[in-house]
């Protein structure tokens, strides 16, 4: 997918990517918590990612990537959604055509 295809065809993709492979929220989770422990008040979501890539072997469904980085950004904004008291540990850009209310993403 590129960054021209429809925000809810790109979110229709991480969803699927999400509901296949459970493993990868549970680290993403994890590690930020993690980080937030240690006293960081902002953090990539790349860089929790490429931790994952890098500390777990794990196999996922999908593309020949392991975790495609066109999901990175939705594993952030779901962080926040279920941790809103972390609402600022990413810096969040709004995606072309992504619904967005004041500073957070739908």
């Amino acid at each position: 997918m590129s960054m021209n295809t429809p925000f809810h065809l790109r979110q229709r993709d991480f969803n699927t990517f999400h509901t296949a492979n459970p493993m990868v929220w549970e680290y993403f989770e994890r590690f930020t918590l993690e980080a937030i422990k240690a006293g960081h008040r902002k953090i990539s979501h790349w860089l929790i990612i490429n931790r994952i890539r890098w500390e777990v072997a794990m196999k996922t469904t999908g593309s020949d990537y392991k975790i495609s980085n066109d999901h990175i950004a939705f594993y952030a904004r779901l962080f926040v959604r279920v941790y809103p008291q972390y609402r600022f540990i990413f810096n969040l850009k709004r995606m072309a055509d992504e619904p967005w209310h004041g500073d957070m993403p739908l």
